[in-house]
């Protein structure tokens, strides 16, 4: 299945190699979201593992997930829930993101500061948001900073700055609500 699927979007991976460019890197993800079942995710992650700086072959990327920046890497064993949208992101192995998260490109995309100018001509920052080793991510997350490993995102929480390893956090903005060192 990974030797055809492959195939079927050699193509699309050919070109954005040539042409480096991030429209077409991000309609081809948005044409291959929409793709469903076990074959489409297998077909996205071909595409994947043909135009980001990483992505494993046994990663899930679900329907109506896709990246949008090709500087994106995907580790081992990975899960991605449905409706995801991911930016510039460093996915350690076995993460599991829930459905309908959202991993920006930390936390100053858009620059605000200058009176009188429309945000959308401020320049911003865009950096990599690294997800920890076996960290799980509950639906409906929105994450701005890092997160350590094997830690736990609620649902709906709102990271806005840098996690710890081994802790669970949940809340808008998120706190740590437990240590698992702690739970032993």
């Amino acid at each position: 299945m990974r030797l055809v699927t492959t195939i079927l979007v050699l193509p699309l991976g050919f070109i954005f190699r040539i042409t480096q460019s991030e429209s077409f890197f991000v309609f081809c993800g948005q044409a291959l979201a929409l793709l469903p079942g076990e074959v489409g995710s297998y077909i996205r992650v071909s595409y994947y593992r043909l135009t980001l700086n990483k992505c494993s072959k046994d990663s899930h990327i679900g329907f109506g997930s896709y990246f949008s920046h090709p500087e994106a890497e995907v580790w081992e064993g990975v899960y991605i829930g449905a409706y995801c949208v991911l930016g510039m992101v460093r996915i350690g192995n076995h993460a599991t993101i829930g459905s309908g998260v959202y991993i920006m490109s930390g936390k100053r995309q858009h620059g605000y500061v200058e009176i009188g100018k429309p945000i959308q001509e401020q320049p911003g920052k865009f950096t990599v948001v690294t997800i920890g080793e076996n960290t799980w991510i509950g639906n409906c997350a929105v994450i701005l900073a890092d997160i350590g490993s094997q830690s736990v995102i609620g649902a709906g929480s709102v990271i806005t700055n840098n996690t710890n390893d081994f802790e669970v956090l949940a809340g808008n903005p998120a706190r740590v609500i437990r240590r698992l060192s702690d739970i032993r």
